[in-house]
Parts: structure tokens; sequence; C-alpha cells
């Protein structure tokens, strides 16, 4: 089954270090009915704006690459086809909260095993 890439876009990740359970369920239901679904392959909560770093040709420089909305975090779903990974990502709770997501396909990867 093909694999769709869900990015988050918002203001700014939910995922803080001090972030409570409370300030955290919309987005644990979420993942939870996404789990359920058996569709969930993988999800990554990203931290901050300002724990970032970018490299850029001159070198690094604190903050995210853009100045507008950032990556918050991702995840991997199983899908049939895009309109099918669309629907599954249509609940995500950065669209309630004025952010958005992007659904592309997956080309190819997946976990990495280290050298022994």
């Amino acid at each position: 089954m093909p694999r769709f890439a869900i990015l988050i876009y918002a203001g700014d990740s939910r995922h803080t270090r001090t972030a409570t359970p409370e300030e955290l369920q919309e987005c644990d239901e979420h993942f939870d009915s996404l789990v359920a679904s058996g569709r969930m392959r993988a999800a990554y909560a990203l931290t901050p704006r300002s724990m970032a770093r970018t490299l850029r040709a001159d070198g690094p420089t604190d903050g995210p690459y853009g100045s507008g909305d950032v990556v918050a975090g991702f995840y991997i779903l199983d899908a049939a086809d895009i309109d099918e990974a669309i629907h599954l990502a249509r609940k995500d709770p950065s669209l309630l909260s004025g952010g958005g997501v992007e659904v592309r396909p997956v080309h190819s990867g997946g976990p990495v095993t280290p050298p022994a």
C-alpha cells in the first residue's frame, strides 16, 4: 500500500518541553484515532521554532528556515491513494487552529538500522 507523509504547518509547535497532557490532548486524540485505523506508520512532533538551527552555505543560523509557518511535525500513513490520505489528514488539529497540512506521497525510505 502506498505511503504518504503528512507535514504539519503551524505558527509553532505545541510540543514544548513543558507542555501539559491537557495542552496536547487534541493532538494525542488525533494520533490515537490514526493508530486505531491501522494506517499510522510513524509520527514525530518537533520542538518549537526557537530550538531550530538552519544550515546555509555560509554557515548555521539560529531559528527556522522560513519566517512564516513552520513544520511542527510529521507522520507517515498507509493509504490506498492520495485522496484517502487527505481524508485521514483532514482531522489534524493544526487545521482547526489556522495552520495546515501538506500531504505528499513518499518516494522511498524507511527506518535505518545503524551499522553494528
